[in-house]
């Protein structure tokens, strides 16, 4: 069955661009578009969705609350945050609230598009910019996961760039892969697996997958 998703963005134009796009996507059914914040979370209360990509700065209601409603009364709901306004602690904010994907909205369309495919799989997808500062970061709040395991407990110690990262190689890709698929160089990526497996405790890419999988970042 098609998954339902919702949009909640207040711009017209890039609302209608990201309802075009999601529409052609396998696997997905566009139930409803919103731009008011308090229309967005009355449907999605209601109906139900299976994603919900929402922007933060809406009229009639602010992203964060949805977001907190349609957690607390939807956990199973998939949700991809997509903003022109982040900064450096909204990442790690993000997590706490048990957001699933985060993309600064002046990417490229199709990068918007990777993020729902990555959620919709089951994964994880912070793909800002921006660092949190230190000490901020909250284990990701995944649905089939439970808090305080030893995976999550390994896993918040990662910054969102880090989990990215992470997801992405136990994926299967090669540092260069993941480079160009968030505009990095191959030695700061080489430099973020460094500091991932130090963090972790692991030496070898099998490991890792195993952390990733049990912290909900990949799909099993």
């Amino acid at each position: 069955m098609p998954a339902k998703t919702v949009i909640i963005e207040d711009e017209t134009v890039f609302r209608q661009m990201l309802s075009l796009a999601l529409s052609r996507v396998k696997g997905l059914v566009l139930a409803g578009e919103f731009g008011d914040g308090k229309e967005g979370l009355d449907y999605c209360l209601r109906e139900k969705p299976d994603l919900l990509v929402v922007d933060l700065f809406l009229p009639g209601l602010h992203g964060l609350e949805i977001i907190k409603q349609v957690r607390r009364a939807h956990p199973n709901t998939r949700i991809l945050v997509l903003t022109g306004r982040p900064d450096a602690e909204l990442p790690a904010r993000l997590i706490a609230e048990g957001v699933n994907g985060f993309v600064d909205k002046t990417q490229p369309l199709n990068y918007v598009l990777q993020a729902v495919d990555a959620v919709m799989r089951g994964g994880m997808f912070f793909a800002a910019h921006l660092q949190p500062k230190a000490g901020t970061v909250a284990a990701p709040a995944v649905a089939g996961v439970t808090p305080g395991g030893p995976a999550l407990a390994a896993i918040k110690n990662l910054s969102p760039r880090e989990i990215e990262v992470a997801r992405l190689v136990s994926e299967g890709l090669s540092s260069k892969e993941v480079a160009s698929r968030l505009n990095l160089s191959v030695r700061t990526v080489e430099k973020h697996r460094a500091n991932i497996m130090d963090k972790l405790g692991v030496r070898e890419v099998a490991s890792l997958v195993r952390y990733c999988v049990q912290a909900g970042i990949v799909p099993n």
